[in-house]
């Protein structure tokens, strides 16, 4: 029993006795015993009073957010929705004015050179090893595009020909490939050459009218047109201007260097001539 006195239970319950007999002398001096068992009591619960108002107040607020991000996540979706639907009208749009475009070329050409059947065509394909700019577009026989029709460019500027042709697309060889073969004319002094890649003159998309005479009167920005011998490609179909004149490494003859009137490497869009236009009797 003894050592309860000097256990730490006791001096702990005789300091809250002291603490208790000080409080209820203060309070006697000064006129609020009567209230000192409510403010004890007050005291005693004020911790756990304002830990239930936190806790109250957050389970409100966790209530909230939890509304708001429903919310946020609704309207996020929504937003998505609208975005994709303006892209998918963008699309449409784009595809309309490429169209139009196409369109308002096709009766540019056509007034220029009325003799020609054209198919528009969009250029769908590149194959990046091609360092001769040849490219793939979406009209095929189905359209009435064949092996060996010629293909021009918005403006009407010789592109190439068709290589291959399937049911909806076809495979376009350019005049930068080796081999392309086509027979010019130098429009202002009418020296006649043939037209041909070039690998040393591809890489900046040029091509070569080679076999001109030596002592030819050409003259750099010259133009270029095609003089229709061998019937492989119409006559007077433009293909550029001369950059530059090199004397052949033999002496007997000059090539140029043609800049073709069409940037081979960016073209989006280009026309098939598919058949002659029927004369009117």
């Amino acid at each position: 029993m003894n050592d309860f006195f000097y256990s730490k239970k006791f001096k702990i319950l005789l300091a809250v006795a002291v603490l208790l007999a000080g409080m209820m002398a203060w309070a006697g001096a000064n006129d609020r015993l009567t209230n000192a068992p409510q403010e004890l009591l007050g005291a005693a619960l004020a911790p756990f009073q304002k830990a239930a108002q936190l806790l109250g107040g957050g389970l409100d607020g966790l209530v909230d957010k939890y509304v708001r991000i429903d919310q946020i996540i609704a309207e996020n979706e929504r937003l998505r929705q609208e975005n994709q639907e303006l892209r998918d009208q963008l699309v449409d749009y784009d595809q309309l004015a490429a169209e139009n475009q196409a369109f308002r070329d096709l009766l540019n050409i056509e007034a220029n050179d009325p003799r020609y059947q054209y198919a528009s065509a969009f250029v769908i394909s590149r194959d990046p090893l091609d360092q001769f700019g040849g490219f793939t577009i979406d009209q095929g026989t189905l359209q009435g595009v064949e092996k060996g029709d010629v293909v021009v460019s918005d403006k009407g500027y010789l592109v190439g020909r068709v290589l291959e042709a399937d049911v909806t697309s076809s495979k376009v060889m350019t005049i930068l490939q080796p081999g392309s073969y086509v027979a010019c004319l130098v429009s202002r002094t009418r020296d006649s050459g043939n037209l041909n890649g070039n690998a040393a003159w591809a890489v900046q998309g040029n091509c070569a009218l080679e076999n001109l005479p030596r002592d030819t009167l050409a003259l750099v920005g010259d133009e270029i047109v095609t003089s229709g011998l061998g019937g492989e490609f119409p006559a007077n179909i433009r293909v550029g201007a001369i950059l530059e004149l090199v004397p052949e490494e033999s002496g007997t003859s000059t090539i140029a260097v043609i800049e073709p009137g069409a940037d081979i490497n960016k073209l989006t869009h280009v026309f098939v001539i598919t058949g002659e236009e029927e004369e009117q009797g």
